[in-house]
Order: structure tokens, then sequence, then C-alpha cells
């Protein structure tokens, strides 16, 4: 049977006209259909002329039964973090430059929801990392990422040095400008960027990519879903590196500091078009066979 989606929910990404104009076309076409809205706090700076109930970040998902968003695949990661505890769907409208997971377009926007409200969609379940820091015993910090936790050098042009267990085992020491640790949603990511491979998205497995590592050895490596991973900065560093969450969310380290990574107890549910088909996006996305359709 087919969620009913009768109180809807709003994120946008800010400062942005084209997802103003669009977010404004949204809410007149649900607001025609009968559904009740809410609007993300922030979001709602773009409606001013039409302005809707408007409910904190962190809050929204308790009052709704889908979240759609408008604006790219950033603008949807941060929608994800702030509803995973509640278990709302979300889809999101691609006003962004990939589209990975925003995947309906502007221009068949209400085709596209007329079919999803409907009850003809598709379902993926995707999870979520968290990490905690560590100092002196104590957790500083705690956070959660649907697409990668990332050790890195600060900015500076600069290697740092730390070292990364599996499973309290002993994985190597590592003299990098950083690591990736993603999900199969954030394979497609910077991971990829930094040459990690990618994985289907409903993988339970998280990829391990060293940024720039400096031995011609390394490679990314694969590990089970439900490992533990710690990074650990180690004492002989120079630079106090730095932690980011979806490169949204970032955090200040010391040396010594410790992150202890693992999946979410939370999982993520994106609702897709019912002619999604993942290999298809990755060749529009990623421009594979090009030379194909040049023919």
């Amino acid at each position: 049977m087919p969620l009913a989606f009768t109180r809807i929910g709003l994120f946008a990404k800010h400062n942005n006209t084209s997802v103003s104009d669009t977010l404004k076309k949204l809410v007149i076409y649900l607001q025609a259909k009968g559904h009740t809205l809410f609007i993300e706090t922030e979001s709602n700076v773009l409606l001013a002329d039409t302005p809707l109930t408007s409910v904190a970040r962190e809050e929204i998902g308790a009052l709704v039964d889908l979240i759609i968003v408008v604006g790219g695949d950033g603008s949807l990661l941060n929608a994800a973090r702030a509803v995973v505890a509640h278990q709302i769907p979300v889809l999101g409208i691609n006003r962004g430059r990939l589209g990975f997971l925003a995947d309906i377009l502007p221009h068949n926007m209400e085709q596209e929801l007329e079919a999803i409200f409907a009850g003809q969609y598709l379902k993926e379940q995707r999870f979520l990392l968290s990490a905690q820091v560590k100092r002196h015993n104590t957790v500083v910090m705690q956070e959660i990422a649907l697409n990668d936790i990332v050790l890195y050098n600060g900015g500076l042009a600069r290697m740092i040095d730390f070292e990364v267990y599996v499973n309290d085992q002993f994985v190597l020491r590592q003299q990098a400008d950083g690591i990736i640790t993603a999900t199969p949603t954030g394979s497609t990511a910077y991971g990829l960027s930094a040459g990690g491979p990618i994985l289907f998205p409903t993988l339970n497995a998280i990829t391990i990519t060293p940024m720039c590592p400096h031995t011609l050895s390394n490679r990314p490596i694969v590990v089970d879903g439900n490992s533990q991973i710690k990074l650990v900065v180690t004492e002989s560093n120079n630079i106090a590196p730095k932690l980011s969450y979806d490169g949204q969310v970032y955090f200040d380290l010391e040396i010594g500091d410790e992150i202890l990574i693992k999946k979410h107890d939370c999982e993520f549910t994106l609702i897709h078009p019912s002619h999604h088909e993942y290999f298809s996006v990755l060749r529009e996305k990623l421009s594979w066979n090009v030379h194909l359709l040049q023919d």
C-alpha cells in the first residue's frame, strides 16, 4: 500500500533564485492537492510572499510523513541527517549540479509527483555513519553523516599522520592529506574524486580511501558495514587536523584524538520515481559511454 503523504515538510537550498521559483511552484501545486505543508525555518525565507508554518530543522520530522527537498544533493544530505531519527522518507527536486540523490527535474516535477502520490515510486534504504571524537577518554563531539566522515589537514598544504584500526585490528599508519570513510551513498561523492570505488547504494559496506597518501602502494579498502573504524591522530603531527561530516559539519581535532566510526542505528529512506535506474544515473552523471552517443 502506498504511503498517504498527506503532511509534507519542505527543505530548500538557501539564497538561490532558481530554487525559490521552483519552491513556490511546488507549494502552489501541493496546496491545490490538499496537502498540509510545513517548511524548515531557514528555508522559509524563500517564501516571503507565500509564508508557511515554519518548524525548526530538528523538529519537522515529527510532524510530517514525507520530506521534499528543493536543491542539490547537499541540501538533501542536510535534510536526511535532520529527519533520519523519525524514519521519514525523503525525495529531492534537483536544483543542484549532479543530482545523484535529488533526481526529479523541475520541468516535470508535477508529473513525477502525481505518480508518486499515486503509489508509483521506488524506495531505497540507505545507512548513515555515526562518528564520535574521544579526547582523553571523553566524548567531545558526535554527529552523523549520510555520505562520509573525512579526516583532513585543515586546508594546509601539509600531510598529517594517523593510524587506522578496523574492529580493533591495526590496519596501518599513514601519512596523507587525510582519509575518507564513506557509505555506499557517499562512494560517488568525495571518495570517488579521491580514487575510491563505487559501491551499489544498498550494499552493507564502508569504503576507506586515503587522500594523496605518501606511498604508491596504498589503495582504498572496503570493509563490512558492521565494522567499527578507529582513526587516531598521532603525536608526531605538527598541525591539528579537522574532521568533517558530509562536508557540512566541521570539528577541530587535537593531537591524540580518537575518531570512532560505525553504522548509525537508524536508516534513511530515499524515494525515487518508478523509472529510476542506478546505472543509468551513473552513465549520465559520470559521462560514461559518451563516445557511443556521439557515433
